[in-house]
């Protein structure tokens, strides 16, 4: 839900077909293109706070609930 709520995105969007999720999407991204995974009302707070809230959202999102967080 977190991941939901900072790029404004559903796992059901038609984006999101065969073998590429909402994480898999988020997590590919953050690294270079976080400015295109963030909702941009959100771009007005740090960018170093958004990129920690992603990472949380990543590790709660882990496929296997043992190494969710």
């Amino acid at each position: 839900m977190l991941l939901e709520m900072l790029t404004r995105k559903k796992p059901t969007n038609d984006m999101f077909v065969g073998e590429l999720s909402l994480r898999q999407w988020v997590k590919a991204s953050t690294a270079y293109k976080i400015m295109e995974v963030i909702d941009g009302n959100l771009l007005k707070t740090e960018q170093g706070d958004v990129v920690a809230i992603l990472e949380l959202g990543l590790e709660c999102s882990r496929e296997l609930s043992e190494e969710r967080i």
